[in-house]
């Protein structure tokens, strides 16, 4: 197996006092576990995590001018898919709450063994990428904890939908468990004690990060035992390239490791399966798949199963790879591959006034984001005339401007010879109907991206061109990100060659990585193909035909 602990473990004389024993030991005394198969029953703390534990609560020792002060700031656990990560952070959140889980060192006793005691008034955010996901799994897992638990622990506490009030002895507040989105204002200027950051690998945009680096700036807030606050970060493998915060911190500990950072603060542990197993043969998958879960290969996930799964014919076998091996493997699930659409990246200005052009549309009415993308036909060049996204937290009667939209679509008839707008209706079937009789039926099309069969060789035009670099684009960031964040989804029809068809999708419904950007820019393209073979003339004013 390939494991990266940074730091190493210690010889024994140099190791850190802990707290971690009491964390352990209050978890198995209190807490039961959350939804499935052993929803309520007593949580048991099995050996793997009680080290995981142990080094997490490690504090500085008797006689250093830190003494009894937490060790490490950042913790972060790089894991399999189905390791329980999320539910490690809900019942280490519970106990950061509990006024009476020692979880900070309050001095030693007279054997020089630390003492742990409850943190006063904490403020605990369980971040997510997107606030449903907070809501639907750190948070909720620990909210389901609580009510599970026997009334003489949960009692303390006051679970609601949108946080979980701790309370004094007099039902007052006194600390609170919140879930936290991807907006980097959220809950700035808070007085965190402990933040739970959850599947970093899909945390990409720059406002995700920002919201991050503000979560770990609020930890400096307090001083004495109670500024030990601490953030832990818990991830499956992440995609290479995608310059993620699971990325960022894996790199980080890497050069920690190599002795190029000096950062005492950074806990990190990562293990996956060895890079260059053979993965030909039933065995060997299987080997692959135990040495990735290494404890947890019991419980964690079906084995037998995920072999028979690897070779099936339409296996996504990079994402298998980085989910239950915790390879990082790039484009794993990815429709198409950062580090190609960068490659075609070369910035330069619009297309001349008249110049021959064609564009894509695609978007909602209220949800997600809109996207008018223009192609400059005999440059092969793609850049975005706007795109709109639906504001965090905005309100169900929101809805995208249809004026800014109008307008867009209006100045690029104006400013180019817009050969063909291949627009997608739904949601916007009026006013495809209202472009198409202002500015002629034959020019602006409905193009339905809901027919699998068009719309996938539609996708694989774009990949391949991608891959060939046959366009460029502007590097617009916004694209940028939406074309990473599409999806592949495998249909059940296959080409003239058997091989299987896929179109785009989100990565999940509630994901706020758009992909309409994406989806237009595909429009755009074939719209490009398809004026190159009608042969259409360069300009208005010239009827000489586009040669390239």
């Amino acid at each position: 197996m390939s494991v990266l602990l940074v730091p190493e473990i210690e010889p024994v004389e140099l190791r850190f006092p802990t707290i971690g024993d009491q964390v352990s030991d209050f978890i198995e005394a209190f807490l039961v576990y959350g939804p499935g198969v052993l929803k309520g029953e007593p949580y048991r703390i099995e050996p793997w995590l009680r080290a995981l534990i142990l080094r997490m609560y490690e504090v500085f020792p008797q006689g250093d001018p830190l003494a009894g002060r937490r060790r490490f700031k950042l913790c972060c656990l790089s894991l399999k898919k189905g390791s329980s990560k999320t539910e490690i952070q809900a019942i280490l959140a519970i106990c950061e709450a509990h006024p009476d889980a020692p979880v900070r060192c309050d001095g030693f006793d007279a054997s020089g063994e630390p003492v742990g005691v409850g943190v006063t008034n904490p403020f605990i955010p369980m971040f997510a990428f997107s606030l449903e996901q907070s809501e639907e799994l750190g948070f909720s897992v620990a909210r389901t904890i609580i009510e599970e638990s026997d009334p003489s622990f949960s009692s303390i506490f006051d679970t609601g939908m949108e946080r979980i009030m701790v309370l004094d002895d007099r039902g007052r507040e006194a600390g609170k468990i919140v879930p936290v989105g991807n907006s980097p204002a959220a809950r700035d200027g808070a007085r965190t004690t402990f933040a739970a950051v959850d599947e970093t690998h899909h945390l990409t945009l720059p406002r995700m990060k920002k919201a991050v680096m503000i979560s770990r700036q609020n930890l400096f807030k307090r001083a004495g035992i109670y500024g030990s606050g601490w953030q832990l970060e818990t991830t499956t493998a992440f995609s290479p390239g995608e310059a993620s915060v699971a990325e960022d911190t894996h790199t980080y500990a890497q050069r920690i490791a190599a002795g190029e950072v000096d950062d005492p603060a950074l806990l990190y542990y990562h293990r996956q399966a060895d890079d260059d197993m053979a993965m030909d043969t039933p065995d060997q998958v299987r080997a692959a798949l135990v040495q990735a879960a290494g404890p947890t290969a019991k419980w964690s996930s079906d084995i037998d199963g995920l072999v028979t799964h690897w070779f099936e014919p339409n296996v996504d076998r990079p994402w298998f790879r980085r989910v239950w091996l915790n390879q990082p493997i790039a484009g794993g699930g990815r429709a198409f591959l950062k580090a190609e659409w960068d490659e075609c990246m070369e910035p330069q200005n619009p297309p001349e006034s008249d110049a021959v052009i064609v564009l894509g549309f695609d978007g909602a009415r209220r949800r997600d984001a809109t996207a008018l993308i223009a192609c400059d036909v005999e440059r092969r060049y793609i850049w975005p005339i706007g795109i709109w996204t639906r504001p965090d937290h905005a309100d169900d009667d929101w809805e995208m401007p249809h004026e800014e939209v109008d307008a867009a679509v209006a100045m690029a008839f104006e400013e180019w010879d817009v050969w063909r707008l291949y627009a997608d209706p739904p949601y916007w079937q009026d006013k495809v109907d209202q472009w198409a009789g202002q500015y002629g039926e034959k020019r602006v099309v409905s193009w339905w991206t809901n027919r699998p069969r068009p719309m996938a060789y539609a996708l694989r035009n774009f990949k391949e061109a991608m891959a060939g670099r046959l366009f460029t684009h502007d590097g617009d960031p916004q694209l940028g990100s939406h074309v990473s964040a599409a999806m592949k989804q495998t249909l059940t029809i296959t080409d003239d060659e058997d091989k299987p068809l896929w179109v785009i999708r989100k990565e999940r419904p509630d994901s706020p990585l758009k992909i309409d950007g994406a989806m237009a820019a595909v429009l755009a393209w074939e719209a490009t193909g398809d004026c190159i073979a009608a042969g259409i003339p360069r300009t208005r004013r010239s009827r000489s035909l586009v040669t390239f």
